[in-house]
């Protein structure tokens, strides 16, 4: 049986949960900045699964270190060791200037393992009392879906019908300094969790210092400063981290998505001894985290990030594509802001048109990218994008804008 998109649509339909809302596009295969979907069209990916696919679809360096672990040694939890979680450790450590890291595999995982070590340190470190940690974080939040993650959120998407919520999250409007010291006064507050770019709330840049300031803020207040760049972080920003744009270096950091180069789920969580080591054996853990094949594909993703310089690439191509959208006459166009290839055009609503139907207009030109939030539609190719392939993606986007002028 020779299935068509509409046949593929209607069977997760039918058998799968409806919690995603996907554009309706099959895919199939990857290669680079490309994807082709079941019936040969060929589309440039400006979503990049949320920025995990930084060094592009299918990278053979990548593809090599996976299969060449999985032919010896896949998984065998840590109850024992094997001999390539150090390699990793050792090369992320050095490599962001940290004393310790701990595995995980998915970003909401790396973010509950940063939640837990803020409340260990709190009482072992700090000295809080039993049950009292206040974490603070921020409006517009989206560090992941978990009940705890949840419990911090703003969006009513992620929180309603879950509740009882998980206590202990106090949150303050992003970018606002003076909200945040008010709350880090407080002696049982241990640590601030931010992301330094809010990429799914619609790719909100914080005014330049924001980021020092607040780190400033919490050494004074002997508050963690924890970020989480698992959509920032690894050159999307057009820095490895975003925190580097203000030379920011967290207490806590927390990275996936891209660090496995999209082909598995990889997380981890860096920080030094006196807040790692609050964690004891039997305290925290993951059957799958640190597994020799995460470890070495991890290695590879990061190695191509330096070698191909994707991160100066970000930088340069980024800011030539919010020159050329910035430039466009649309009624529809709002906005544009971004850092890097993390980018976001806010979308006005016009004569009953909407983020979605430019999503399909630009499908139809042979680039996909999704909306976030009903009115912004992120922009977030691989890192691998050359010029020359930009300027031809952008002529696709002009020419479905158009369409509604």
């Amino acid at each position: 049986m020779n299935m068509t998109t509409k046949d593929y649509i209607a069977r997760e339909d039918q058998y799968g949960a409806h919690n995603y809302h996907p554009l309706p596009v099959v895919l199939e295969r990857g290669e680079g900045i490309f994807v082709w979907d079941v019936e040969g069209k060929k589309y440039y990916d400006f979503l990049a699964a949320y920025s995990a696919v930084n060094q592009g679809h299918s990278h053979p360096k990548i593809v090599k270190a996976l299969t060449d672990q999985a032919s010896k040694l896949a998984l065998t939890s840590r109850a024992f060791y094997n001999n390539v979680l150090g390699e990793w450790e050792e090369y992320i450590t050095k490599l962001f200037g940290y004393d310790k890291m701990l595995p995980m595999n998915s970003g909401a995982e790396a973010d509950e393992t940063a939640l837990k070590l803020i409340r260990k340190w709190a009482y072992k470190v700090k000295g809080i009392p039993q049950n009292e940690a206040r974490i603070v974080c921020c409006d517009g939040n989206f560090h992941g879906r978990t009940i705890t993650i949840i419990s911090m959120s703003t969006d009513p998407d992620a929180y309603d019908d879950y509740g009882p919520y998980t206590p202990g999250f106090v949150k303050v409007p992003y970018n606002d300094l003076e909200a945040l010291e008010a709350e880090l006064k407080n002696p049982n507050t241990a640590g601030f969790l931010v992301e330094p770019i809010q990429a799914e709330a619609g790719v909100y840049v914080p005014e330049d210092g924001y980021l020092a300031k607040a780190k400033a803020l919490c050494e004074k207040h002997n508050v963690l400063f924890v970020a989480d760049e698992v959509q920032t972080g690894l050159g999307r920003t057009g820095k490895m981290l975003a925190c580097d744009h203000e030379g920011v270096r967290p207490d806590v950091l927390v990275l996936g998505k891209a660090i496995s180069g999209g082909l598995m789920p990889v997380s981890c969580v860096l920080a030094d001894d006196e807040i790692m080591l609050t964690i004891k054996p039997g305290e925290h853990g993951s059957t799958y985290g640190g597994n020799p094949i995460a470890a070495k594909v991890a290695i590879a993703a990061l190695e191509v990030l330096q070698e191909e310089k994707l991160v100066e690439n970000s930088e340069k191509i980024g800011a030539y594509f919010r020159k050329e959208m910035k430039a466009i006459d649309s009624p529809l166009i709002q906005e544009v802001r971004g850092k890097g290839l993390l980018n976001a055009v806010q979308i006005k609503p016009t004569n009953g048109k909407t983020a979605w139907d430019v999503c399909l207009a630009m499908k139809e030109h042979g680039l996909i990218a999704k909306p976030t939030h009903e009115h912004t539609i992120r922009f977030t190719p691989p890192l691998t994008i050359t010029e020359e392939q930009m300027a031809d993606a952008i002529k696709l986007i002009k020419k479905a804008f158009a369409e509604f002028e």
